[in-house]
């Protein structure tokens, strides 16, 4: 996600100080940077009430065998497309492909709106929907780190300043969300979803880039696998790039894909769905002040500050796994979205500020495939895995695992090394 064109090789050679650079302050909020904001807060808004959704609406139905196979399905559709989404965004433009992707979503949600206020969603409906949500996701994403260095001459600032709307979406959604499913149903929190997705694609839209951006067409004829093979190049170039996807996961399988079905469960089942909703939220304040902090500190090695901050991640399982009480496991939720926050815009503007930006986009989507496959096994594995042990018993495994990945992000010279780009 680099924004020079310099190849993989030699990307870092700038990195040679030992001190973060001086940046001068450019403005932020013109007329590229208000929309697109616009349109990510706005959807992730949406997005931020869909875990309490599935894990509720769902729960309640097929129970936390089902909340993890419909999340499993949405990831692994994602994971298996994704490659070619990061491919399509550098092919046909980055906006365009979001664009697309928002409009599939209005219609998936539109259908599970619908299905949930007519009666009982069948369960190859939820599946089938997820699939297809899950392979919109995979156009969408890829080119979300593309666009940023379009749209913001300062791609930290500008990561900061999404993930703070990232996290007042996660603070105001999943508390709405449950809310919404206690006095309504389900239903409603779907149908404000689609229309979340129809005000992003909009926004999108309203987006004028400049006709030479890296969001343009591509101007070459290559083949499909000669522009895979070409992000994988570029991709596999970055030691501290696949070093991190490796840990992420493991991360995936064993912390972030069984955390929201266990969690669910144990919350919802000791203090009520309500608690799950709120402790959800506080994940949203934690991540309100990570993302607060990444605005105003602007470390010599974002990676090696990320992984430190990673370390009070292992809070958040480890406060469900031992039966904390409602203060208690808010505090976890709470520190673990701030570390979860600092980290995410350390490594999305490592990646945006070290990558040639025709290929960011695909280098981006072989980084989201390895980062989320551990995901998708994490949430399907979360059903059998409780006849093996219990919930708790498998979230103190999250939390532990969780503190050795921080000392193996640290462990490796190339993450811990990585300098800030000027």
């Amino acid at each position: 996600m680099v924004q020079s064109k310099i190849g993989p090789v030699t990307s870092t050679a700038t990195h040679s100080t030992q001190s973060a650079p001086s940046i001068p302050e450019s403005p932020l909020w013109d007329r590229r940077f208000t929309p697109y904001f616009a349109a990510r807060a706005v959807s992730l808004l949406g997005d931020a009430m869909m875990p309490v959704a599935a894990a509720l609406a769902v729960g309640a139905l097929y129970g936390v065998s089902g909340v993890g196979l419909v999340l499993g399905v949405w990831t692994g559709t994602f994971v298996v497309l994704v490659l070619f989404g990061g491919v399509f965004a550098d092919r046909f433009g980055a906006r365009r492909m979001m664009v697309g992707a928002d409009l599939v979503r209005v219609l998936t949600q539109g259908v599970l709106a619908v299905a949930f206020f007519t009666g009982t969603p069948p369960f190859w409906l939820l599946v089938s929907m997820a699939a297809l949500a899950g392979a919109a996701v995979a156009m969408f994403l890829p080119g979300v780190n593309g666009m940023v260095p379009l749209v913001a001459a300062d791609p930290q600032r500008a990561n900061a300043t999404l993930k703070v709307a990232d996290a007042l979406a996660h603070l105001l959604g999943p508390a709405l969300a449950g809310l919404l499913i206690a006095v309504t149903n389900a239903g409603t929190v779907y149908a404000i979803d689609a229309g979340t997705f129809l005000l992003s694609a909009l926004c999108l839209a309203l987006i004028r880039l400049a006709p030479n951006a890296a969001d343009s067409p591509a101007r070459t004829g290559s083949s499909l696998r000669r522009e895979l093979r070409q992000g994988w190049r570029e991709f596999r170039a970055r030691t501290w790039m696949w070093a991190v996807i490796l840990i992420w996961v493991v991360y995936g399988v064993l912390v972030f894909g069984p955390l929201v079905p266990l969690s669910s469960a144990l919350v919802g089942e000791r203090l009520g769905p309500n608690a799950y909703g709120l402790a959800v939220s506080f994940l949203g304040v934690g991540t309100v002040l990570g993302g607060l902090l990444a605005l105003r500190v602007r470390p010599a090695r974002p990676l090696a500050a990320g992984a430190v901050a990673m370390a009070l991640y292992t809070v958040l399982p480890l406060s469900v796994a031992v039966g904390s009480e409602l203060p208690v496991l808010l505090v976890g939720h709470a520190l673990g979205g701030a570390a979860l926050a600092f980290w995410s815009v350390m490594w999305a503007t490592s990646v945006q500020t070290h990558t040639p930006p025709e290929v960011l986009n695909r280098v981006s989507a072989y980084e989201l495939a390895g980062s989320v496959s551990g995901i998708a096994i994490g949430q399907i594995l979360a059903g059998p895995a409780i006849e093996l042990a219990s919930p708790a018993r498998l979230l103190t495994v999250s939390s532990t695992v969780c503190l050795a990945g921080c000392a193996a992000l640290l462990a490796i010279p190339a993450i811990r090394g990585l300098q800030c780009a000027e």
